[in-house]
Parts: C-alpha cells; sequence; structure tokens
C-alpha cells in the first residue's frame, strides 16, 4: 500500500472505499422546525461525554436535514434496529413523507421512532464547521432504549445482521 503520489481524487476515492468497510450502525436523524418534521439516514454520530452525557452528529451541509438542525434547538438519534429496516428504506426515498412508516411519537418535541432499538433526544449545544459538514453537539434529555432489539448496522453499501456473527471476546 503506498501512498506516494496519490492525487486528491484519488484519496478521496482510496477514503471512500477503505469506509465502506467499516461496519456502521444505521442511525435516524431527527428534528422538527417550524411544526415540520425533518430526517435522514446517518453513520455519523458518537457518544461524546458521560458528564454531561452528550453525542455529536454529523450532517453534510446538502443534506436535507442540515438548514432545519441548524435553527432547532433539539435533535432525535434513533438508534434502528433490525426490525426497523422498512423505516430506512422509507428514509432512502427522495421527497416521499420519511416518517409515512414507522411508529413515530413525540418527544420533547422532536419526532421519536418508538419502535428504534434506542432514542437519544437532545438539546443542541454546540455546532462547528468543518469541511463539507456540520457536527451537531447535543446534551442528552431523554433516552430510552429497549433490549430485544439487534442494531441495523451498514457495510459494504448493504445492511448486515451482526447477531448472526459468531461471538467474539477480546483475548479469545
Amino acid at each position: 500500500m503506498s501512498d506516494v503520489g496519490q492525487s486528491h481524487a484519488e484519496l478521496v476515492e482510496a477514503f471512500r472505499e477503505s469506509m465502506r468497510h467499516v461496519a456502521a450502525t444505521v442511525y435516524a436523524v431527527t428534528t422538527t422546525h417550524a411544526g415540520q418534521s425533518y430526517g435522514i439516514l446517518a453513520t455519523a454520530v458518537s457518544s461524546l461525554s458521560f458528564e454531561p452525557p452528550s453525542l455529536l452528529v454529523c450532517i453534510n451541509r446538502s443534506a436535507s436535514l442540515h438548514d432545519p438542525l441548524e435553527r432547532a434547538e433539539r435533535f432525535c438519534v434513533n438508534v434502528l434496529g433490525m426490525g426497523n429496516r422498512d423505516v430506512a428504506a422509507q428514509f432512502m426515498q427522495p421527497g416521499g413523507d420519511r416518517f409515512g412508516v414507522g411508529d413515530w411519537v413525540e418527544e420533547h418535541d422532536v419526532p421519536v421512532l418508538a419502535s428504534a432499538q434506542s432514542s437519544l433526544v437532545c438539546g443542541t449545544v454546540d455546532r462547528h464547521s468543518y469541511g463539507t459538514h456540520t457536527i451537531f453537539i447535543g446534551e442528552l434529555l431523554a433516552a430510552s432504549h429497549r433490549e430485544d432489539a439487534t442494531p441495523l448496522t451498514y457495510f459494504d453499501r448493504d445492511y448486515i445482521d451482526i447477531s448472526q456473527a459468531p461471538p467474539h471476546r477480546p483475548g479469545d
């Protein structure tokens, strides 16, 4: 593997291909602005701190959620489970009613998927622009979790079921 002489375009493509081979949990990030619900699927979500409980979400500035989220005070990170594939498919439909599938409820003025593996409602406390994205930092306002759900996981342009993998513990 040599990085000598890679053009910017080659470097971007190598990065894109590398990231396709990193398994990632699928999230439906949602908010409400001016009485309308917005949401997109995302994989760039991470816990940030336990004190205070917080996380970050990275949203492309060209995404339909970006501008409403920029103006909103709250958002929800819905951790999708294998049973939420229909919600993921609906969120991928351009121009459709993203909230037309799934059991959506409103909590803290944002859409929350009742059947999600977990739902994390956050108040937006900071925003940082970097490259093509904005990093939104949210402090936790409410959280719920279902014990019986397996996360919907994205790997190499497809969903995979990690519950089918044999268990392996570090050190085994």
